[in-house]
C-alpha cells in the first residue's frame, strides 16, 4: 500500500525570517519615516500590524504578504483579522495561521476525493487526511485533481510513501 497526507502547517522560523525581512523594509521606506507603523511577531504565533493610518496599514500588509510569499509560506494559511483602532489614533491588525484542516474542509476534501472514482481510501486523523491505495498512479492522479480543485485553504502532501 502506497499512502500520503494532506496537511496545512506552516513553518514559524521562515515566518520569523519573513517578518525581520519586513521589519527592515519598514525601517528603510521612505513613506513611514516618522510613522509609528511596526511589524511584530507574537509568542502565540500571530503577527500584529500597528500602522498610521488605512493607507499605510494596506502598504504594509503588501509588504509582509510579498516577504512571506517569498518564504514559501502560502497566503491561503493567513488569516487577516479586521483592523481595529489602536492607542495614539493607529491601526491594529492581527494575523494568525491556519494549523490543520478544518473538519467540515476535510469533509468536503474527502468527498471530492471518494467522487474520482479511483481505487483509493481517504480517511480524515484530526487535523490532516490520509490518503491510501494500491497504485502510485492514482495517488499522483488525486495530487493533481485537488490542486486543480484551487481550495480555499492552503494544503501540502507530506508522508508520501
Amino acid at each position: 500500500m502506497h499512502s500520503f497526507d494532506i496537511v496545512c502547517k506552516v513553518e514559524m522560523h521562515e515566518v520569523n525570517n519573513a517578518v525581520d525581512q519586513a521589519k527592515k523594509q519598514l525601517a528603510v521606506r521612505y513613506d513611514f519615516k516618522g510613522s509609528k507603523s511596526s511589524v511584530a511577531l507574537n509568542n502565540d504565533n500571530s503577527i500584529t500590524l500597528i500602522a498610521d493610518d488605512d493607507y499605510k496599514m494596506r502598504s504594509l500588509t503588501e509588504i509582509l504578504q510579498d516577504k512571506l510569499e517569498k518564504r514559501g509560506i502560502p497566503l491561503k494559511s493567513l488569516n487577516v483579522g479586521e483592523p481595529e483602532n489602536a492607542l495614539g489614533g493607529t491601526i491594529r491588525q492581527v494575523i494568525t495561521f491556519q494549523s490543520g484542516i478544518p473538519m467540515e474542509k476535510a469533509k468536503e476534501l474527502v468527498k471530492f476525493i471518494k467522487g474520482l472514482k479511483l481505487k483509493i481510501q481517504a480517511q480524515i486523523q484530526e487535523d490532516k487526511v490520509r490518503i491510501t491505495g494500491q497504485k502510485i498512479d492514482d495517488l499522483q492522479s488525486v495530487m493533481k485533481a485537488i490542486k486543480d480543485q484551487n481550495y480555499d485553504f492552503a494544503m501540502q502532501f507530506v508522508n508520501y510513501k
